[in-house]
């Protein structure tokens, strides 16, 4: 018997409707044209849902770690009534092995800093094997730069980030990036968006092969 939703299962999170629109704008443009977008950390699912409707050429695979997010998660998809919106899956970012073999691109929001950073770790290496060659990782969220906030209320929020736990925080760009070029993913754009935050671009490379002298 399929399982139903109460519209109580369904969180809401005040800074998504803040940040969703500039994020889709990016997505628009970097996704690809058909395929399907694995989504980590989904969270209340409410990214899921805004960006399956309006990216109805893409099948959205949400996912989720916490118990409560994956309700939410299936209680948004079970109201928007969305097709290619995909059921919720039990996934750990951290994990050696992910419940998904291939993704045509793979979205991370507000996932880096609200994480230990195994969680990081575990991302680029999931995201080297299950995308494919220029397939696409997006992350989106606030980084430090050159070793240093962007701005006091960067500062201020990655304080705040290591009292609530110590394995979270804001991360260094440059760490990130190295971390992901790595397991074959090259930080390809960086775009400034609101709130300080950036979105950062990384498309899967192939390693490259030399002919035998």
């Amino acid at each position: 018997m399929m399982k139903t939703f109460s519209s109580e299962d369904a969180l809401a999170s005040p800074s998504v409707a803040r940040n969703r629109d500039p994020i889709l704008a990016v997505l628009h443009r970097v996704l690809p044209p058909a395929g399907t977008v694995l989504e980590i950390a989904s969270g209340t699912g409410e990214h899921a849902v805004y960006f399956a409707a309006a990216l109805p050429h893409l099948t959205w695979q949400p996912s989720d770690q916490d118990e409560p997010a994956l309700r939410s998660i299936a209680a948004h998809r079970e109201i928007s009534g969305l097709s290619n919106l995909l059921a919720p899956l039990s996934l750990d970012a951290a994990a050696p092995d992910w419940p998904v073999e291939q993704a045509d691109a793979v979205v991370a929001i507000n996932m880096v800093h609200i994480s230990p950073w195994r969680a990081t770790q575990g991302l680029m290496a999931g995201a080297g094997r299950v995308l494919q060659h220029e397939g696409v990782l997006y992350l989106y969220g606030a980084y430090r730069e050159n070793g240093t906030h962007t701005a006091p209320s960067n500062e201020a929020f990655d304080a705040d980030l290591r009292r609530r736990n110590p394995d979270w925080g804001i991360r260094d760009l440059e760490a990130v990036a190295e971390l992901a070029g790595s397991h074959g993913l090259m930080l390809v754009e960086r775009i400034p968006m609101p709130a300080n935050n950036l979105s950062l671009i990384f498309r899967r490379q192939e390693p490259v092969k030399f002919a035998d002298p």
